[in-house]
This record gives C-alpha cells, structure tokens and sequence, in this order.
C-alpha cells in the first residue's frame, strides 16, 4: 500500500512527461531525419546545439519559478501559484487543440522553415531548432512546476515527470529508426482526453490558491467534504489527488470550476475534425 500512495504522484507527471516529451521529441525527429536523407549530415550540430539551448532554457525556468516563489510571502505564494497553475491550464489547453489539428501537417511544416533556415546560415538553423523545441520545453516547464505545486509533494512529481521524460525519448528513436509504428492520432487523442482531466485538477487547484490568497471568495464554502470515505492520507486519497489533484474538501467554486472546463473542453476535443479536401500533386 505504501508503494501504491507513493507512487501516485508519480503517475500524472509521467503522462506530462511522455505526452510532452513526445511531442518534442518528434519535432526532434523530424529535423534530423530531413538533414540526413537529403545528405546534409553536417547540419546536424547546429540542430543539436538549438535543443541544448531549448532544454536550457526550459530548466532554467523551471529553477526560476521555484526560486521566485520561495521569497513571497504565503498570501503572494498563493497568489503567484494560482496565476500560473491558470496560465499553464491555459497553454496547455491550446496545445492539446494544436497538436490534434497539425499533427498530419506538423512534419513538411517543419521541414518547410529548416528549409529556409538552411538558406539563410548556420545561426538561423540554430535559432529555427532553439523554437520549435522551446516551445514545447516552456509549455512542460510550466505545467510541470504547476502540476508538481498541486502535487504537495518533492521529490515524487519529479521522478514521474523523468519517467515520463525517458520513455518519450525511447518512443521517438523508436519511431525515428522505424523499429515501432505508433498510431500518433490515436495516441494523441487518449492522452489528450487524460491531461484534460489533469488540467481540470490543475485549475481548479489553482482557484484554490487564489482563495487562499484572498482574491476570490468562498473558501469555506464546501461543494461536498468526502475526507471520511476518501481521507486524504489514504492510498485511494492519495492515488486520486496525484494523478487528478482531487480534493476531499471542494469549494463551491473549484467544482463550478472543474464541472465548467471539462464540460466545455472534452466535447470540443472529441467531436469528430473536419476532413480537408487533398490538394492537387503535380
């Protein structure tokens, strides 16, 4: 039981981690395979140097977040907390929509801009490489840091999140040197639906800050208080608060909260994509 309740926060940061690490690591992907099947193998450095500088930078966030948070006071703790847990929701929501939409164009769109990156010199390649994969690299900090916020925890959110971190890299070799051949849609699809309800858990714990804080009212006022069937030190307390960050005591406005985004974004996220008429080849 004690392996199960720790293991719980594990388990929501893994699924950052390997979603998010995906994503990047295809982006990866996609640039080497392009420099090396048209012969241009000595432009590889420059791509290598551009995910340094993203995972950099991403990490230096990251340090940046916790760093700033522990010189506030608790109301401004709770206050900065809350905004970014919101923030991070918010990003997060928006690539999910993203990567559904572009995930059959996202491939010659990359190799379109490394293309005229190349044209233009070594440091556009460098720069084009830094962007595609710092987008992804800032996205995860945030809602990493966010995620592990919610988590109450230390050292756990990070070994998920590593977790998750490695197994997306052994994912994408594997598809990059054609070992495996993974549905990406569908695999996009169901850990889009999962982090939906992992961002609702977010925000809502993020409306709770902002109560904690005093920006929103309603603190003490309970949509329901299960901490007796579900008390929060136990493995199924624990298991539920570290993949969904439920709560056994909810305010009125962290369920109005919760109810509302998954209610408006999982519809959204689930109706079927309208099918682009092909374009002509010539």
């Amino acid at each position: 039981m004690e392996s199960l309740t720790s293991g719980s926060g594990v388990l929501g940061n893994a699924l950052i981690g390997l979603r998010e690490g995906l994503e990047a690591g295809l982006v990866v992907s996609i640039l080497v395979a392009f420099l090396v099947r048209t012969g241009r193998r000595s432009e590889l450095p420059k791509v290598w140097l551009g995910v340094g500088i993203a995972v950099a930078v991403s990490v230096g966030v990251t340090l940046a977040l916790a760093l700033a948070q522990q010189q506030l006071t608790f109301e401004a703790q709770e206050a900065f907390g809350g905004g970014l847990s919101i923030i991070a929701v918010g990003f997060v929501t928006w690539m999910i929509f993203w990567m559904r939409r572009a995930a059959r164009s996202i491939s010659a769109e990359l190799r379109g801009r490394l293309e005229g990156a190349l044209a233009m010199g070594p440091a556009a390649v460098v720069v084009m490489a830094t962007l595609a994969v710092g987008r992804e690299g800032l996205e995860t900090a945030l809602f990493f840091f966010t995620a592990a916020q919610a988590a109450g925890e230390t050292t756990q959110p990070l070994i998920g999140f590593l977790v998750g971190i490695a197994a997306s890299i052994v994912l994408a070799y594997l598809i990059y040197r054609g070992a495996i051949s993974l549905n990406l849609g569908r695999f996009f699809t169901v850990t889009g639906v999962l982090l939906i309800f992992v961002a609702a858990g977010i925000l809502a714990y993020g409306v709770h800050d902002l109560q904690e804080a005093g920006i929103l009212p309603g603190l003490t006022t309970l949509a329901f208080d299960v901490s007796t069937a579900v008390p929060p030190d136990s493995w199924h307390g624990t298991l539920l608060k570290g993949i969904f960050n439920f709560s056994p005591q909810t305010t009125v406005v962290e369920a109005i909260v919760w109810v509302a985004y998954v209610a408006v974004v999982l519809p959204l996220f689930l109706r079927p994509q309208r099918t682009r008429a092909a374009a002509p080849t010539t």
